[in-house]
């Protein structure tokens, strides 16, 4: 029995995990069962080095994603609900080479890459194999005014497909406060899309809804967020959710957060007195609005 499980009986949901078949794989998600974890929210990591310029390229990604997915549902009996989708940098990173290079074909090539990587993971939604698109976004580094403005208009585009598809948008963006929840929120209105299911992943834990301005934060709990989270979170507006961000990196163990970490912190959030409606809510409810319901083996 995990220490986690004499306080709490619920379930237990990491936002947003990446797994490497290189890394820990496996037993990283059962560092995480073990310590209490129950579902993982498991999102598709590229190869930086080498990124997909096909749509069958990516395809052949996301697939291995999702065996990755049914391995950890049938080996570790976790709940898993997948994510798939063009992560910024991988996508940044091709158009400013061609950018750089003053290549106008390589430019648009670029912009059709990300579209079929978009079309790619739709079709996996469809079939049911996938739950979300993510994570998608804009550079969180300083970039040229044509890398920036591009991603912002692949972003609105995506928001706007995904506001017809009814489906959840996870993304990763810079790291301002007010100034970036307010943009987004202005962006997916404009596409016609529920604020609520814009996730910003690697969320800052302060979730006052007059910062948030209708968008769902995934906090990353590292050390620090509990307290503030803990200041705001009568604040909230419809909820939360956690996350590590776990990397999976062989190369860098534990970054970024460690897979035990959710769980930690769910045990901390219960020993500062949150009310376990809000936990179900963190845990369970959000989720399966955004996601659907967990899948197990």
């Amino acid at each position: 029995m995990s220490e986690l499980s004499k306080l709490w009986d619920g379930p237990v949901t990491d936002n947003h995990f990446h797994l490497n078949r290189k890394g820990l794989f496996l037993e990283a998600a059962r560092d995480f069962e073990r310590f209490g974890g129950t579902d993982l929210v498991l999102v598709h990591c590229p190869d930086f080095a080498s990124p997909p310029t096909s749509k069958k390229g990516h395809s052949d990604t996301y697939a291995d994603t999702i065996s990755m997915a049914e391995a950890v549902r049938k080996e570790v009996g976790l709940g898993v609900r997948v994510v798939l989708g063009p992560h910024p940098a991988a996508f940044a990173h091709q158009l400013d080479n061609a950018i750089q290079s003053e290549n106008e074909q390589g430019i648009e090539n670029a912009a059709n890459n990300y579209r079929d990587s978009i079309d790619a993971a739709l079709e996996f939604v469809h079939e049911g194999k996938a739950h979300a698109i993510g994570e998608v976004g804009r550079p969180h580094w300083p970039v040229s005014k044509q890398v920036w403005d591009m991603s912002n208009e692949l972003l609105s585009e995506t928001m706007h497909l995904a506001s017809q598809e009814g489906i959840t948008l996870q993304l990763h963006v810079e790291g301002e406060l007010e100034s970036t929840y307010s943009d987004l929120s202005q962006m997916a209105i404009k596409s016609g899309m529920d604020c609520k299911k814009i996730v910003r992943h690697y969320a800052p834990a302060n979730i006052d809804a007059q910062i948030t301005k209708g968008i769902t934060p995934s906090v990353l709990i590292g050390k620090g967020a509990i307290e503030e989270l803990m200041d705001n979170i009568a604040k909230s507006s419809h909820g939360f959710l956690l996350e590590t961000d776990y990397m999976d990196d062989p190369k860098r163990p534990g970054a970024v957060l460690g897979p035990k970490t959710v769980p930690k912190r769910t045990k901390q959030l219960l020993e500062l007195g949150v009310d376990e409606e809000i936990l179900w809510k963190t845990h369970q409810d959000l989720p399966n609005l955004l996601y659907g319901d967990t899948v197990r083996a």
